[in-house]
């Protein structure tokens, strides 16, 4: 279960009545530490372990500016974090609004990325569209997936630009 089921599950039940009545114990200590293991808790072992799981996936990658960010070695302004991504201010902002959302899993390239990433990919794409609302860009935004030498990729880590704040121009590049 989680953190979302528990919330369903507490607005179904009538006022007062103990939730641990309503779900076996095990259960229970099972959502708890789902719970735990959410942004809520984020430690360097959920970290070690995200890295190991992604070294096994696409090899080796070098470290870079992004995996030094998520491990908080180098400073960001970070505007949405959970167990799956970041989302963070560009340095080098190209717009009025430009941020960042990466993925915790340092996925090289969106060419490089597997059939089983999908619901990662669709989380990335969820989150630039909550963050772009939470900046106030009612009136349209640009999401930009730069991809190898020829797409101008710079940071072989996946992640999506997210710009916005004045009209942009087309063709882009």
């Amino acid at each position: 279960m989680t953190a979302r089921s528990i919330l369903l599950t507490r607005r179904v039940l009538p006022f007062g009545y103990n939730l641990q009545r309503a779900i076996p114990v095990k259960v229970f200590i099972f959502m708890l530490c789902t719970l735990c293991r959410s942004s809520f808790c984020s430690s360097k072992r959920d970290e070690v372990r995200l890295a190991e799981e992604a070294s096994k996936k696409y090899g080796k990658p070098e470290p870079t500016i992004f995996s030094k960010i998520i491990d908080k070695t180098i400073p960001a302004n970070i505007i949405y974090e959970d167990d799956k991504c970041l989302a963070f201010r560009d340095v080098s902002p190209q717009a009025p609004v430009h941020f960042l959302v990466i993925p915790r899993i340092p996925i090289p390239r969106i060419s490089e990325a597997h059939d089983d990433d999908a619901p990662l990919l669709g989380h990335l794409l969820m989150v630039a569209k909550n963050v772009a609302k939470k900046e106030g860009l009612d009136e349209g935004y640009r999401v930009v997936i730069n991809d190898g030498k020829n797409g101008a990729q710079s940071v072989y880590h996946l992640h999506v630009h997210v710009l916005g704040g004045r009209q942009m121009r087309w063709p882009p590049g």
